[in-house]
């Protein structure tokens, strides 16, 4: 079984160092997206996400900047970035008032991507291996 355990709190922040970041409870589900906003979004052939409580996180420094744009669903998906290096560091849509998904890539220590739920699989980009036993949706769970 793999690795889930978090050391608490979870610190983290931009490449430049402009906004930092900390997560004091434990997070939920991470992500591997494979949907096309999220290629665009890293240069990339997917995203990672984890489902963080709002009531769990605060900035510690600066203050981000936000892109917002549609969601498939119809939300709006409000996109959390550094204003002096760019980087993206969590999301929060509409209607959800419990949970946001922080971009795990900005944290100071490194998650346990063998955990990893891949989702949006029908458009990974052509050979890219989903890694054998890894739970996957062909598009976005429920």
């Amino acid at each position: 079984m793999a690795d889930t355990a978090y050391k608490l709190p979870m610190v983290g922040g931009c490449q430049c160092g402009g906004v930092r970041y900390e997560v004091t409870g434990t997070p939920g589900t991470l992500y591997a997206c494979h949907c096309r906003e999220c290629h665009k979004l890293t240069a990339s052939a997917f995203s990672m996400s984890l489902m963080v409580r709002y009531a769990d996180f605060r900035v510690t420094q600066g203050a981000p900047k936000t892109w917002s744009r549609p969601t498939d669903k119809g939300n709006v998906l409000r996109c959390q970035f550094c204003p002096g290096c760019g980087s993206r560091l969590w999301h929060e849509t509409s209607g959800d008032d419990e949970w946001m998904t922080l971009k795990p890539g900005s944290l100071d220590e490194p998650v346990n991507f063998t955990v990893a739920v891949h989702i949006w699989t029908k458009r990974k980009m052509p050979g890219f291996e989903i890694p054998t036993g890894a739970k996957q949706f062909a598009g976005e769970p429920e």
